[in-house]
């Protein structure tokens, strides 16, 4: 597909699924990068159309894209949002019955699936990697990527066990993505990641219609 087919299949999704005409800031470049198999570090602000940048992917290619998440209630937020969407979005997790679970991964294996919302500690169980290995795999993206890093706010020593993906999965793109990282951060989340040459977006975060006032309390 050529860049500029690769941009009309994108805009073509974002209309159809969400109702929206044109890129955001940064969200055209992210998706490229998806597509391209590129690796890829994206920071951009709560609100800033983060989630897209790998959602619209998944439904201009073939396979399942695996999305890890550190939070039931995260991964419910989104797989709800997406169904609503008419996008097929599946979530593994402890809130699932045993005959749930065994459901969506028959799913998964029938290829219905778009976008698996998993937490790290139950994608690296080997069971799970098997799967994914016998599948067609499209990508893979670790939210709240953040939690990688020791040097970052929210450190969750599970994230850690991420570091095996790039050498289990080497043809597959890696996207970690984060609404809040210092630069010190991004370089541990790609080093952890072991994410190859990844293309870095960072947003940004001026919020222009936000203003601050200080007044003095009339008691001091």
């Amino acid at each position: 597909m050529t860049r500029a087919g690769m941009d009309d299949a994108l805009l073509d999704v974002l209309h159809e699924y969400w109702g929206y005409a044109e890129f955001r800031p940064l969200q055209q470049v992210a998706m490229t990068a998806v597509l391209d198999d590129r690796d890829s570090l994206v920071v951009l602000p709560t609100g800033g159309g983060k989630s897209l940048c790998y959602q619209a992917p998944a439904l201009c290619r073939e396979g399942t894209a695996v999305v890890v998440s550190p939070l039931i209630s995260l991964m419910k937020d989104q797989v709800d949002a997406l169904r609503v969407c008419g996008i097929s979005a599946a979530c593994l997790n402890s809130s699932l019955d045993q005959e749930e679970s065994r459901q969506v991964l028959r799913d998964v294996r029938a290829g219905k699936i778009k976008l698996l919302y998993v937490a790290p500690e139950r994608l690296m169980l080997e069971n799970m990697l098997c799967l994914l290995a016998e599948i067609n795999l499209s990508y893979i993206v670790i939210d709240e990527a953040h939690c990688v890093s020791m040097w970052g706010h929210d450190f969750r020593p599970h994230y850690r066990v991420l570091s095996e993906l790039k050498n289990i999965f080497p043809q597959c793109g890696i996207h970690a993505y984060t609404a809040t990282a210092t630069e010190d951060v991004r370089s541990d989340i790609a080093v952890q990641l072991g994410l190859k040459t990844p293309e870095i977006l960072i947003g940004s975060f001026d919020r222009p219609n936000l203003t601050y006032s200080v007044a003095r309390r009339a008691d001091r």
